[in-house]
Formats: C-alpha cells, sequence, structure tokens
C-alpha cells in the first residue's frame, strides 16, 4: 500500500510522518525503515526503526530513488513499513516523473507486502490524475 502525506511546506507532514512511524513500530511484528534527506530526524525518531539518510548513498532522481527502495525491500525480506520525508527533494519536482516513480512502487509494494508512506510538499490538486489511483492521500 502506498500512502501519500501531501500538503505545502509548513503543513505538519513530517510531525505526521514520525507519529506514523512510532505507530509503525508499535504495532508491526517486522522492522520500519524511514528515509530522510539530511539528519533532522535523528532525536525524533523511535530507536527501534532504522532511520536512513540518502545524501550518503548519492541519491538524485525517481530511477535511482527506485533502486535503493527495492534493494531495501531485496536485502530485508522483514520490512513491513518503509516511512519517506521529503519525497520531492530526494527525487525532483517534475511530478509526471513522480507519477511513474509510484506505479513501479505500486508493483513493488504488491509483491514484496510492505506499506509505504511519502511525504509529499505538493497540493495533491497539483497532481496528476493518475497518482489517485496508485496512493491514498491524506
Amino acid at each position: 500500500m502506498i500512502t501519500l502525506l501531501t500538503g505545502k511546506k509548513g503543513s505538519g507532514k513530517t510531525k505526521k510522518l514520525i507519529e506514523l512511524t512510532h505507530e509503525a513500530v508499535v504495532n508491526t511484528k517486522g522492522n520500519v525503515v524511514c528515509i530522510e534527506k539530511g539528519d533532522t530526524l535523528t532525536f525524533d525518531v523511535d530507536h527501534n526503526a532504522r532511520l536512513v539518510n540518502v545524501e550518503g548513498y548519492g541519491i538524485n532522481g525517481f530511477e535511482v530513488f527506485y533502486g535503493f527502495i527495492s534493494g531495501l525491500c531485496a536485502g530485508n525480506y522483514d520490512i513491513t513499513d518503509i516511512l519517506v520525508d521529503s519525497t520531492l527533494k530526494i527525487g525532483g519536482t517534475d511530478l509526471n516523473a513522480f507519477t511513474s516513480f509510484l506505479a513501479k512502487i505500486k508493483m513493488l509494494t504488491d509483491s514484496a507486502k510492505v506499506n509505504i508512506t511519502f511525504s509529499v510538499s505538493a497540493d495533491s490538486a497539483e497532481f496528476p490524475e493518475e497518482i489517485f489511483k496508485l496512493a491514498e492521500i491524506k
């Protein structure tokens, strides 16, 4: 399942993502991964979740980001939840490229049985129609 936390900057997406990370740690029997760009969540995310700063891995663009997430899933079958902060800062601001990325992620979530939540600094009214078929918007 794919969930998008949407809204303009300052609308509380990161706070909600942190809450969802804590809930996932408590409620899952598997592993929880939180991905961020930078190290701003170091003291906010539960220490039982794996916090990954993509800046250390040279992630730029949605193609590379998809490969990174696929690698996480391939390397650890126990991951049940992946939560991503600042998605458009990691992959880019092209919403059509983001839509293609989500289509690939949808196939991954279905096959790997993982829930992925992305925070997206954009109003959902800006999204291409296809995104609404791929993800739950919050």
